[in-house]
């Protein structure tokens, strides 16, 4: 039986990724380095040093690890600036309305992201009320494909990964889902997110009618 939900941050919840491409993309250009939508896709559901990995490999350069991480540092500097100015505005459609609904119904909740400011971005959205638990990228060492953040969610919801449903917008996110052995829902298009036990393109048609009728044998 279904009795958890763990969500994604990041395309699920809300949408930062602008923030996060404007702030990549100001890295690389004082860097002198190649950097665009295209490459910024690549690092969609994954952590900030495997994503300054993701640059470095586009443009053929290396940098010792002191050097990398002050890089990445700089960059979320850059980040969490443009986070000021997130408002309860900011939900993607349909995220609230489903977090709502799930608090109503009883279900645990908790949070699945490899962002380490996902706490900030909660309190800008004033959604930490909806969470249980939250799972970040401070939470575990190893990040998506590996399972390691949805098991800690379930761990600390005291729930089996069966009795989960993680909501993900990143291929990888998908991948580490399955990994841990938990059910899944893709947000976005199906040429990223078709491995996914059911898909929509937006959240906004993630209702939990919909899940329940896709589900139905585990509620």
């Amino acid at each position: 039986m279904i009795k958890g939900f763990i969500f994604d941050l990041d395309g699920v919840i809300t949408d930062t990724a602008e923030s996060h491409y404007k702030a990549w993309k100001k890295l690389s250009d004082d860097m002198g380095w190649d950097f665009d939508h295209e490459v910024n896709d690549k690092l969609r559901g994954i952590s900030r040093m495997d994503s300054i990995q993701v640059i470095l490999d586009h443009n053929n350069t290396s940098l010792d690890a002191e050097t990398l991480a002050k890089l990445a540092t700089k960059k979320n500097d850059i980040y969490v600036a443009s986070l000021e100015t997130m408002t309860p505005d900011d939900y993607l459609p349909g995220a609230k309305e489903l977090l709502t609904h799930l608090r109503t119904e009883g279900f645990s909740v908790a949070l699945g992201s490899a962002s380490k400011n996902a706490i900030k971005v909660l309190e800008q959205l004033n959604a930490s009320g909806y969470f249980d638990v939250i799972g970040d990228g401070n939470s575990v060492s190893k990040s998506k494909p590996e399972p390691d953040i949805f098991l800690y969610g379930a761990e600390k919801l005291n729930l089996q990964p069966e009795e989960c449903i993680v909501f993900e917008d990143a291929e990888s996110g998908i991948d580490a889902a399955k990994a841990g052995g938990f059910h899944s829902v893709g947000i976005g298009p199906k040429e990223r997110l078709g491995h996914a036990d059911l898909r929509f393109d937006t959240m906004a048609e993630a209702t939990l009618f919909e899940i329940k009728s896709y589900f139905k044998d585990l509620f």
